[in-house]
């Protein structure tokens, strides 16, 4: 599937995306639930994410932690707050620190819990894409806040791009288990 470029397109990626990734997460079986990841065998899965998801409460509450970002830079930049998408003290440089930081602070979050929040969030996120037109998303200086990019390509990265890394993640894991 090509990256969207309209509203249509960018709702209609993320819900197809996010439907195939509950198919997917619905399908594991107990002992691949129950199994850490590891993915230390393999040479060509390097990015600190391999190494920092263990688990399906993991991968989902990383895609929860990137919906609130989405969320919370859109309101505050509505409300007049000029605030970046990475909320300091991160940058685009530093933004794995941020993920650890996801990772660690929901340690003890139950998997039951970490699907309901990112269940709400992306409904969140949906409602939230469906308050802009087609033009504010996907043309460029719309909203100064944005920069050079367009902000219909944050949601597409927050949504069904995010949803795919983490059906690719899940993936490898049940290879792993076989």
């Amino acid at each position: 599937m090509s990256r969207a470029t309209t509203k249509s397109d960018m709702i209609n990626a993320a819900i197809t995306n996010f439907e195939k990734m509950n198919i997917l997460i619905s399908e594991l079986t107990e002992i691949e639930l129950l199994t850490p990841f590891n993915f230390s065998e393999d040479n060509k899965k390097k990015e600190a994410h391999w190494n920092r998801d263990n688990n399906l409460r993991d991968v989902l509450i990383h895609l929860y932690e990137w919906h609130q970002l989405l969320i919370n830079w859109i309101r505050s930049n509505r409300n007049g707050e000029n605030e970046p998408f990475i909320p300091r003290p991160y940058n685009w440089r530093t933004y794995g620190d941020m993920n650890a930081g996801f990772w660690q602070k929901h340690q003890n979050t139950p998997l039951e819990e970490a699907k309901e929040l990112l269940k709400r969030s992306h409904k969140e996120i949906l409602e939230l894409g469906e308050d802009f037109s087609n033009e504010e998303l996907f043309s460029k200086d719309i909203y100064k806040w944005v920069g050079g990019s367009t902000l219909g390509s944050y949601f597409v990265s927050v949504t069904a791009s995010h949803y795919d890394w983490a059906i690719k993640k899940l993936k490898a894991h049940k290879r792993n288990c076989r």
